[in-house]
């Protein structure tokens, strides 16, 4: 795997002496220190505030003291896997969660509430409801929307953020009628008589961008929904800013196209990018980046390329994953596959030829198996023991797959937050096996190394929630998700949320750990995640958050 050479930003910066209770090194010796120096945005000493003071004096630094009394230091966290511009777009919708809307009369009453405030003819759009948390446990239809409006599109997003339910005039616009077939890897649902319903999901989302939007075919959800580019450009500040707040310091953003590359560049530009992002390609884009020779890392310290992102199958939470036998919940469905299995290993054969990372979206067992396959027969064409291959989610790898993986190199990039927020819904859907949804303790047994990430905006950045799952398994209504050996260590926890997440965006070398010679990117906490009971420790609060040796962040 190529590494990065980063351009360093911070030349500028003021060297600094900062002390606290405790610094979490979170390096091989998982160390703990209680100062840390830092000049031209990098870390120069760590240690006790004796070592880091005869350091800055071998040095010939005169650094302004900063002392945070009893607070509790740790690497920045890296969010591996999420989707800024997403989620700051979505930031600008109707919230139409559970803690907003129980019920479908009360989703239509928030969305019309927005349909008379909006201009005429702009979109109305929601977001992040979950069929199984309303009291009609059902999706709304398309009926039920065009009571929102009837001349203009109204998209209703579902928490998975694979799909929805539109109304009647986007179905129109989109040129969907009964007679319209389901595009390869996404559906158009219809009921028992054959008429569209309004739910969409996966690759039928291509509909949503309209004419002259992004189109990505069948290789992933359609959510580059198309707005002013300086409308973009404050929902990425605003998301950042988000970002930064929950202590995320480093994003890998998992499904760029050229509505992300190019706010990216347009922010980078300003100087407004304040945080690093990763960025891999969605793998509709893989000829093109093959084309320009983009076939390893390039970029800086702030904004780079790092792979292609590939989609093997649906969601759970959106009952798209692939289960070829049907849910437990609702044998009618079966989710599906984005790819034929031949195909889709010939385009991981094709990228890891090229020596491009890959990660790929894989959920049910049936997913996962393609995915593993797929390295397996490329890594034997083409050997590399640091390729570095993921799998998004990863949700349901059988035990057989997970030692494959250990075998393979390959890193699932987990979502604690999913189980958090939907875990009863995953047993509700596929029956007991759904209680080992990302099962963090057998990748720990197994050797195979675990990141932890949001999947913003599919759940909220906030890292110490995502920890704290990972540690109880308890989701957001008091159940506990499966036997006690899925739960890992909150030592392990904050490892997979920093340094693991470096190693799996590649940035290992200069990212995720305080050490010397590293960036000097971290977080500023009110206790100790590794003191504190497993059940308190989303109850941490970040005070500030640095990069580059500068504080982006304060409460």
């Amino acid at each position: 795997m190529r590494k990065l050479t980063p351009f360093d930003r911070s030349a500028q910066t003021t060297p600094r002496l900062i002390t606290a209770r405790a610094i979490h090194t979170v390096d091989a010796d998982a160390a703990t220190a209680t100062a840390l120096l830092t000049d031209r945005g990098r870390i120069v000493a760590i240690g006790s505030l004796a070592e880091c003071e005869q350091a800055a004096e071998r040095a010939g630094l005169r650094p302004e003291r900063v002392d945070l009394g009893d607070a509790v230091v740790v690497p920045g966290f890296v969010d591996a896997h999420a989707h800024p511009l997403m989620f700051g777009q979505m930031m600008t919708w109707v919230d139409c969660g559970p803690e907003k809307a129980g019920s479908i009369p009360e989703i239509v009453a928030l969305l019309s509430a927005a349909a008379a405030e909006a201009p005429t003819g702009r979109p109305v759009r929601g977001y992040g409801y979950e069929q199984r948390n309303l009291a009609e446990k059902r999706h709304p239809t398309r009926f039920e929307l065009d009571e929102v409006a009837r001349d203009r599109e109204v998209y209703l997003m579902n928490a998975s953020g694979h799909g929805g339910v539109v109304n009647s005039y986007t179905l129109a616009a989109g040129g969907v009628d009964r007679d319209t077939p389901n595009p390869d890897g996404g559906e158009f649902f219809r009921d028992a008589d054959g008429e569209l319903t309004g739910e969409l999901s996966d690759a039928a989302c291509n509909i949503l961008t309209g004419v002259h939007g992004v189109k990505i075919g069948h290789h992933g959800p359609n959510f580059h929904l198309a707005d002013e580019p300086e409308e973009h450009l404050r929902q990425l500040d605003a998301a950042t800013q988000r970002f930064l707040a929950g202590g995320v310091t480093s994003i890998g953003d998992c499904q760029v196209t050229r509505r992300e590359f190019d706010m990216y560049l347009r922010l980078a530009e300003t100087g407004r990018l304040e945080l690093r992002v990763s960025m891999y390609l969605l793998s509709h884009l893989l000829d093109e980046a093959l084309e320009m020779g983009l076939v390893g890392q390039f970029g800086n310290a702030h904004l780079s390329f790092a792979g292609i992102k590939f989609y093997a199958d649906g969601t759970l939470g959106g009952w798209t994953a692939y289960f070829p036998d049907g849910y437990v919940g609702d044998p009618c469905r079966t989710g599906q596959l984005y790819h034929e299995p031949a195909d889709y290993a010939a385009l991981i054969a094709k990228a890891h030829a090229a020596g491009l990372q890959t990660a790929t979206h894989a959920q049910s067992p049936t997913a996962i198996e393609m995915v593993v396959s797929a390295i397996e027969a490329a890594l034997a064409e083409h050997p590399d023991a640091d390729a570095r291959h993921r799998i998004e989610h990863c949700g349901l790898p059988t035990p057989e797959q997970i030692e494959r993986m250990a075998a393979s190199g390959i890193r699932p990039v987990n979502q604690t937050q999913h189980y958090f927020n939907w875990g009863e819904g995953v047993e509700e859907a596929i029956g007991t096996p759904g209680e080992r949804f990302n099962p963090l303790g057998e990748f720990e047994r197994a050797g195979v190394p675990m990141t932890i990430s949001s999947d913003a905006p599919v759940a909220e950045p906030i890292p110490l929630e995502a920890i704290q799952t990972a540690v109880t398994r308890v989701t957001r209504r008091g159940h506990r998700l499966g036997p006690d050996d899925l739960r890992i260590s909150a030592a392990a926890a904050l490892r997979a949320h920093t340094y693991e997440g470096a190693v799996s965006i590649g940035r290992e070398d200069d990212l995720g750990s305080l050490e010397v010679g590293k960036y000097a990117d971290f977080v500023v906490l009110s206790d100790d995640p590794l003191a504190v009971a497993g059940e308190d420790i989303a109850q941490i609060a970040v005070r500030e958050t640095w990069v580059d040796g500068e504080r982006r962040y304060r409460a």
